[in-house]
């Protein structure tokens, strides 16, 4: 039978046109994820509850990478996403205790630019322009607005997330985990406070931290000096001023007269006979940072 007609002969024999016409996923997939969030089986506990999943049961947690508030997801939150829900259903259906924990980060001073190039964009201010208060309340309500495009997003994907869980780095709850937790580092000695020298954004007005950098590779010169006898190699010559010790090779024959018997081990001095003797300054790159610490407790 030709198929055209037999589907003529299927539609007047009384066959539902629902099952006829074609797949319209904006009328069936948000109605199927309300009928998953309205179940409650996203959340262990409630499986456990309902007897889907046994209370001794292995459990499986998974966090998701929290998407920045700075604008809306890409195909790589996508991809992303659908790899973690696939591994969590396989999880869950395998009956073990299963969490897949939702969030959204604030993101900080991405957020805040975002909304300063905005602002500069559509009404040709600057944050100083508007002030403090009316500043803040503009980035919290961008974020706010972004962070509901990104969960309506997420849910769109079919997310299997325990939205009870959900969490913002920003919210109140997280802020004092995060005060309580730099607190018992700094209590029990992990981290502490001094000085060094940070990066300055000219732009923005601003400090940023080190993972915000972009560095950029360029071909420079390369300086030479002398510290009396000691020749110093460097690409940094600016940094000359911060210097406060230089370390040599103990065996380099150039410096025998200068070797006063003591010696420093570092997994970062490591290698053969250099050119040039290292200079450390106070605070510059982390390794030389640390270094310096510990050569001051050394020679103290």
């Amino acid at each position: 039978m030709d198929p055209i007609r037999k589907l003529e002969d299927s539609r007047s024999n009384g066959a539902s046109e629902k099952y006829l016409s074609p797949y319209d996923p904006s009328a069936t997939e948000s109605r199927i994820y309300a009928a998953w969030e309205k179940s409650g089986l996203f959340n262990p506990d409630e499986c456990v509850k309902q007897g889907a999943t046994k209370a001794d049961a292995p459990a499986y947690a998974v966090t998701l990478p929290p998407p920045n508030v700075t604008g809306v997801l890409h195909i790589g939150h996508a991809y992303e996403d659908s790899l973690q829900d696939a591994v969590v259903r396989y999880q869950r259906m395998r009956g073990k205790r299963t969490l897949w924990v939702p969030g959204t980060d604030s993101a900080a001073i991405a957020t805040q630019s975002r909304v300063e190039k905005n602002i500069q964009k559509e009404e040709g201010k600057s944050r100083h322009d508007l002030g403090r208060e009316e500043m803040v309340k503009r980035v919290a309500a961008f974020a706010k607005e972004s962070e509901g495009t990104i969960l309506s997003q997420i849910r769109r994907m079919g997310a299997s997330l325990d939205w009870s869980r959900y969490a913002y780095t920003l919210d109140d709850a997280r802020n004092k985990a995060v005060v309580a937790a730099f607190k018992r580092m700094y209590d029990a000695g992990l981290i502490y406070r001094g000085h060094r020298i940070v990066n300055w954004d000219p732009k923005g007005q601003t400090t940023i931290s080190d993972d915000e950098i972009v560095y950029k590779e360029e071909q420079t010169k390369f300086y030479y000096f002398k510290y009396g006898p000691f020749t110093i190699g460097t690409a940094r010559p600016e940094t000359k001023f911060g210097d406060k010790y230089v370390v040599m090779h103990p065996d380099d024959p150039r410096y025998k007269e200068w070797k006063h018997g003591q010696t420093f081990e570092t997994e970062w001095i490591n290698g053969p006979i250099t050119a040039t003797v290292i200079k450390v300054p106070n605070g510059r790159a982390s390794r030389r940072r640390r270094l310096a610490a510990a050569l001051q407790r050394w020679c103290s």
